[in-house]
């Protein structure tokens, strides 16, 4: 439930973008952890650390192909006085119970295999007469007189120090250490390290379902043919693929007429299949705004406390804000504006950190930086409204990118960035130093 009626009084009509964010953050509760098999764990948040039970790797073994040694038996060879040894079998990977290696012997070695015992080294195969095409050391194609194994032996033709070309057991990670720490996102390479230490399933908060709806009687679907007075639906797509580069499961659903009643009725049926829900449209003060229409009732029949509260932010652009909870779960709801860039930065600022809440994250934000203002003139911002302003980042510095219109979709799409532009300042200079949030 949203913490509007706590607001202390006086405060009704504008709320800060901090005030804002606050209010949702503090009503964001992370999912329920469920196990998961490991790819249906990706993208995933770890719950628990994870100790290693077994050590990687599990045995010293081969880290190339080449003859299992002992120092000893190849100490001072050369290309012109190479040591010969008996080849008394072969190890493969897998092998359970490999050939022991005695003085004189050596036995051929796949990479992976384990280190046979009595042997010390591993000499690749270039370094003998078992190699395909180059010979010894010097690069010389191996003489005719030595064929590879012949009659059961190896000449090999440059010595070896002890644990050369052997990977040691637990020399990744040891049995006991801890393997991953609770609160990462499982990525490929978590996940591959969870199979290599036997895990198959694996106890993470999942991945949140977010549904994105947009509403106007003027939008249509892309592809489609627009008629006089009609635009493209774009606000579903941007914010269904920001939902997902957040970490979500999103789902995007066709844009609603302005019609209250089929607005309610589609947010309801949506309710099932949603752990979050954003609108984007319908949210200002227009006769044909219906979204506060169709949502501030929705749920409040059945459910004490559940509604969504439509407020001013002093920010811009997205000054029309609304948040809450509906449904019998009291799922939270984020509308947004309409302008596609209003609904951008406001998915930035205020869903994408609700989304990472869900997910049990800490690290809720984009990064931010210091940049200096690369600009041909000052940027004039309104006083008491925190201004995000699309830029260009690179190096310390940020240029503007575009205006300030909140319909500018080509200008976003240049953009890496948001400068922001504090309340309490109206102009910046070219060459001040900013705040800026990395999109990238």
């Amino acid at each position: 439930m949203s913490s509007a009626a706590t607001r202390p009084a006086g405060q009704d009509d504008l709320w800060s973008v901090d005030e804002h964010l606050e209010d949702i953050l503090s009503t964001v509760r992370p999912l329920e952890p469920i196990e998961l098999q490991l790819l249906d764990a990706q993208g995933c948040v770890l719950v628990d650390d994870v100790t290693v039970p077994v050590s990687l790797p599990p045995f010293d073994n081969s880290s190339m192909d080449g003859y299992a040694v002992r120092v000893a038996d190849i100490e001072g060879a050369g290309e012109e006085f190479p040591a010969v040894l008996e080849v008394v079998g072969d190890v493969a990977a897998g092998a359970a119970d490999p050939v022991r290696v005695g003085p004189g012997q050596a036995a051929r070695i796949m990479t992976g295999a384990p280190l046979p015992p009595g042997a010390e080294a591993v000499v690749p195969v270039e370094w003998t007469d078992g190699g395909l095409g180059e010979g010894p050391v010097s690069g010389m194609r191996a003489r005719s007189s030595a064929p590879e194994g012949a009659e059961g032996h190896v000449h090999v033709y440059r010595p070896a120090e002890a644990r050369a070309h052997v990977r040691a057991m637990g020399s990744d990670v040891r049995a006991g250490e801890r393997a991953l720490e609770a609160g990462t996102i499982l990525g490929p390479p978590q996940l591959a390290l969870l199979a290599a230490i036997g895990r198959g399933t694996v106890r993470v908060r999942p991945r949140p379902r977010v549904v994105v709806l947009s509403t106007g009687s003027e939008l249509v679907q892309p592809g489609e043919q627009l008629a006089t007075g009609q635009i493209y639906d774009s606000n579903s797509f941007s914010l269904t693929a920001a939902a997902r580069d957040a970490g979500a499961i999103a789902y995007r659903v066709g844009a609603v007429a302005d019609d209250a009643e089929t607005l309610r009725s589609t947010i309801e049926d949506q309710l099932i299949r949603a752990d979050l829900l954003v609108t984007t449209g319908g949210v200002s003060v227009g006769a044909y705004d219906v979204v506060k229409e169709a949502l501030s009732s929705v749920g409040d029949e059945d459910v004490a406390g559940s509604g969504v509260d439509f407020r001013k932010l002093a920010m811009q652009p997205g000054k029309p804000q609304g948040f809450g909870s509906i449904g019998p779960d009291h799922t939270p709801l984020l509308a947004l504006p309409g302008n596609p860039v209003s609904s951008y930065v406001s998915f930035e600022l205020f869903v994408r950190p609700a989304i990472r809440a869900l997910m049990g994250l800490t690290d809720l934000h984009r990064p931010r930086a210091r940049a200096a203002l690369k600009a041909d003139e000052a940027i004039r911002s309104p006083k008491g409204r925190r201004q995000f302003l699309r830029g260009s980042y690179a190096d310390g510095e940020v240029t503007p990118v575009g205006g300030t219109g909140s319909h500018l979709i080509a200008a976003l799409a240049l953009a890496d960035a948001l400068i922001v532009v504090p309340e309490d300042v109206e102009s910046v200079e070219p060459g001040s130093e900013v705040e800026v949030v990395l999109l990238g």
